[in-house]
Order: structure tokens, then C-alpha cells, then sequence
């Protein structure tokens, strides 16, 4: 959760006001208490100690229903009612209720629609407001959320990390990345995204040898990418244990040449980086921008039948300030059927709910882990409570 936002369990009484003054400004206070609000979970999200946000939940056994979802104006585009919805899909995940779902507003329609859910029955007018109801499968959480895939960054065979792709920024975290692995496999994580920095310097693999390691002593699915500039070094790559060779700067370069890799080795054993900067392609660690618009670059890639893809805004990595959501956004709009992994700019655990709204199926993390800004115990309580990983 943000700094200075809480969210906590509130009475009846206290949502009304807020419940009132959002979604029917012109009414008494006394109408907008439902019938059955003493049977209800009410749920206030604070901020500094601030009523800012109301939600007001109805379970059963095997669904549950939420009612007056209500943020305060001044609260607009903070993403409070994204967190209120994900407070009470997690309530309901540790009830083991399956399905939830409301009454939607024709209006908060691509609201609830980003977060999977689906429509489920007609529209209907009531109060002069028209409605329709909608449902989400809480208990198929294979099919929505977002896999959190933590980085490890290589240089002298010691898990690093530099900050806005600078040598000269290099903080050691670990001697030993294949310990940083297992910690990971430990609390459930599945992907790791391991990155030769030496080899990205180089022009070639370097670290196989971590690669090798953690790939034969955790059973985690691995992609690997620094480097990666001949057929030998993808060759190695795979031969020592990578599910995926991490693309980027070859793609652009020599497109005829990682075409021909596609072909050879199947989309599914790639996974394209597209590096940006102001929506143009950025390569040579990230010290040269091109002229080539992210979108063109992902249409003619995509059209090779590339589907695994992660996008950096280098504006963003490296600096906890937060991710390039609405660039993102931007992305899946055009590219909706791709497998879309977010990277750069993750602070908080806040930021991933926010890109698993937006529809990115994956986020790369990786400072935000070392620094401590998102604990082990936060991951590990992530993954427990269904989201994919």
C-alpha cells in the first residue's frame, strides 16, 4: 500500500456521507442506505487519516456482491477505487468466495472491463441511471493477474544493479545470485529474468556459468538476455538452461538476422526487449535513441509472430519513481493479443496492481526488491493469494 493510505474496515454510518455526496449528490443522506447494509463488509480507504474512498461488500457463500463503490472528487486518477477493488477481491480470494460482482454504472463499463471482468445479463435503468451487471471468476486466477518476475543483474558473477543503465551506478546486492534465486523459488515465484551485464558491455554472453547454476538447482523458467549477438551465443543461452533469450538491440539492427532466429527457434523461445525513450527505440545501452517509433517497431515484430515482449521506459528504470503506465496502456491498445511485461519504474506493490490493471501480463521487478521497497513477505502474500506467478 501507498504511504499515508490505509484501508480498514468502516460502519455502515460512516459511508454514507461519501456514498451520498459522489453518487447521488441531490439525495437525503437517509436514502442511500441499502436494505441490507447491516449484512455488509463496509471497507474506507484513508488518506493521512482522510475518509477518501467507500466500497461496501455483500458475500455468500459462493459469490459476493459489492455495492456504492465511491471516491472522493478531489481523488480522481489516483488509482483509490483500482485499490478498493483489489482489497475486496482479496477478501474475498481469502474467503475462497469464487465470484464477485455488481451492478456497473454504463459508464465505469472499461473500468471493470480492464479488470476482467465480463458482462452478465442486460442493461437496465434504475434511478435514471443505466446499469448492467457484471462478474468476475475469482477462483481462475490463472486467466487474470500478473506475473511478478524478479531481475537479477549480473556483472563479475555478483547480482547488481545499476540505475539508468550507468556502469558508473553499480550497487553489489549479492556475491551469490543463485542464493538471490533460490529466495526467490522459495516463496513461489516462477520467472526470473537474468540479465549478463557483462555481456550486454561486451558484445557477448560472459555469465553462462550463473545461468547454468541456477537453471540446474531451481526449477525456476528463466530468461536470459546480455549479449545475445550470434547464433553461438543464442546457442549457449539455451544450452545452459534458458526457457527464453532476451532480444533487444539485434532486433533492431539486424532485423533480417532475429527474423531468421523466430523461425529457427520458435517465437515461444523469445523474449523481445523493446527499450524507449519518448516512444522512440533506444539501443547500445540505451546511449543511442533512433528514429524508430516503439509502435512501428512492435508492428513489424509482432507480424513475425513474436508474442513474448517487455517493454523499459528508460526514463523510468532504476529511479523508484514509478512506471510509464499510460505508455504501457498506449501499447496494449494497439497490441492487445500480445504477452506484454512491464519494466522500469517499480516502486511499490501499489505500482503492480496498477500495471495489472492497465493489462500488462507480467512486470519485471528488480530495485525495488534489493532496496527493500517491496518485501519478500509482500511478494510471498502476493503469490498466496492467487495472483499468477
Amino acid at each position: 500500500m501507498i504511504r499515508g493510505i490505509q484501508i480498514r474496515r468502516i460502519t455502515t454510518d460512516e459511508t454514507l456521507e461519501l456514498r451520498r455526496d459522489v453518487l447521488y449528490p441531490d439525495w437525503e443522506l437517509t436514502r442511500v442506505k441499502l436494505d441490507h447494509d447491516e449484512y455488509g463488509v463496509h471497507f474506507g480507504l484513508f488518506e493521512d487519516n482522510r475518509l477518501r474512498g467507500v466500497a461496501s461488500l455483500f458475500p455468500q457463500k459462493d459469490q459476493a456482491q459489492f455495492r456504492k463503490l465511491a471516491v472522493h472528487p478531489d481523488c480522481q486518477g489516483k488509482r483509490y477505487g483500482s485499490m478498493l477493488m483489489q482489497h475486496m477481491e482479496d477478501f474475498c480470494r481469502k474467503e475462497h468466495i469464487p465470484m464477485l460482482w455488481c451492478n456497473a454504472r454504463d459508464s465505469a463499463e472499461g473500468f471493470y472491463l480492464k479488470r476482467g471482468y465480463e458482462y452478465w445479463g442486460d442493461h437496465f435503468v434504475k434511478d435514471n441511471i443505466v446499469f448492467i451487471k457484471m462478474k468476475v471468476q475469482l477462483d481462475k486466477t490463472t486467466d487474470s493477474g500478473i506475473t511478478v518476475i524478479p531481475a537479477i543483474d549480473i556483472i563479475d558473477g555478483k547480482c547488481v544493479r545499476l540505475t539508468q543503465g550507468d556502469y558508473a551506478q553499480k550497487k553489489v546486492y549479492n556475491e551469490h545470485p543463485l542464493e538471490v534465486a533460490k529466495a526467490f523459488e522459495s516463496i513461489g515465484i516462477r520467472r526470473l529474468h537474468l540479465v549478463d551485464l557483462d555481456g550486454a558491455k561486451k558484445g557477448a554472453v560472459v555469465n553462462w556459468k550463473v545461468l547454468e547454476a541456477i537453471a540446474g538447482k531451481t526449477n525456476l523458467v528463466i530468461d536470459f538476455g546480455g549479449g545475445i549477438k550470434t547464433e553461438d551465443d543464442l546457442r549457449i543461452v539455451y544450452e545452459n538452461g534458458a526457457a527464453l533469450a532476451t532480444i533487444g538491440s539485434i532486433a533492431v539492427k539486424d532485423p533480417a538476422l532475429f527474423s531468421g532466429w523466430v523461425k529457427k527457434y520458435g517465437a515461444d523461445k523469445i523474449f523481445l526487449g523493446a527499450d524507449v525513450k519518448e516512444e522512440k527505440i533506444a539501443v547500445g545501452g540505451w546511449l543511442e535513441t533512433t528514429e524508430l517509433s516503439v509502435f512501428d517497431f512492435l508492428e513489424e515484430n509482432v507480424k513475425q509472430g513474436v508474442q513474448h515482449i517487455f517493454c523499459t521506459d528508460i526514463a523510468k528504470d532504476g529511479l523508484l519513481q514509478g512506471p510509464s503506465v499510460a505508455l504501457y496502456e498506449k501499447i496494449l491498445q494497439r497490441f492487445p493479443q500480445i504477452d506484454f511485461v512491464a519494466s522500469g519504474g517499480v516502486s511499490t506493490m501499489a505500482d503492480v496492481h496498477a500495471l495489472a490493471e492497465a493489462g500488462c501480463s507480467g512486470v519485471i521487478v528488480g530495485k525495488a526488491i534489493y532496496e527493500e521497497r517491496i518485501s519478500m513477505k509482500e511478494l510471498a502474500d502476493f503469490i498466496k493469494l492467487g495472483i499468477r506467478n
